[in-house]
């Protein structure tokens, strides 16, 4: 059990963090524009899930030793900016998708995005970079098992991502529904997203961990 003279501070520490939008922000706004809240939020979640499994894999001692392979290090990042890109350039393909509504839409399944965004959370290597420098700064061995302190500080950073994230969203999600009132409109706005997503990913592969 993390004591709650650390924990406290954690949960300070993981606000300032999930405050300042990084990449997972950005891939849940850019979803939102594409595919709309629904698929915003599940974005977020499948995003939490593959963060919460790096955060696992710190625990039981597995990030140390990714942070330690720079091959397999540049391996992860390299696929994950590999996905989304191919992300972004299926959105903006797909930008018209659905504009006729005397059409019934078929609108992705919600377990294929969910996929898809636990595969984003899980190939990003500075999260488990980040991960291993914090999670050694927040327990205390005189407090039972090293490896359940730091699953417990996964959990509790997981769940004010998600909600952080979830926010972010929604809004972006939001003002989409606007642009949806006019086809013309709801076409910017998914090519703006489906860039985003692609910039994104260009932006992962080509910055060094």
């Amino acid at each position: 059990m993390v004591p709650v003279q650390n924990l406290l501070p954690f949960i300070a520490f993981s606000f300032v963090i999930i405050a300042i939008p990084g990449p997972s922000v950005m891939f849940a706004i850019s979803r939102a524009l594409v595919l709309g809240r629904r698929g915003a939020i599940i974005t977020v979640v499948g995003n939490g899930i593959g963060v919460l499994g790096q955060a696992l894999a710190v625990a039981v001692g597995l990030g140390v030793l990714i942070q330690a392979n720079e091959i397999l290090m540049h391996t992860i990042r390299l696929g994950g900016a590999a996905f989304l890109i191919y992300l972004g350039i299926n959105s903006i393909r797909h930008r018209r998708v659905g504009l006729d509504i005397s059409t019934p839409a078929d609108p992705p399944k919600s377990g294929h995005l969910l996929r898809e965004s636990i595969i984003v959370g899980l190939s990003n290597p500075k999260t488990i970079v980040f991960f291993t420098a914090v999670f050694p700064q927040f327990v205390d061995v005189a407090n039972g098992p090293i490896v359940w302190q730091m699953v417990t500080l996964g959990f509790v950073f997981v769940f004010f991502g998600i909600s952080g994230d979830a926010i972010y969203a929604l809004a972006a999600g939001a003002a989409r529904d606007w642009f949806a009132r006019s086809p013309q409109r709801l076409v910017v706005i998914r090519t703006i997203g489906g860039s985003l997503i692609l910039g994104l990913g260009v932006v992962t592969a080509l910055v060094p961990n």
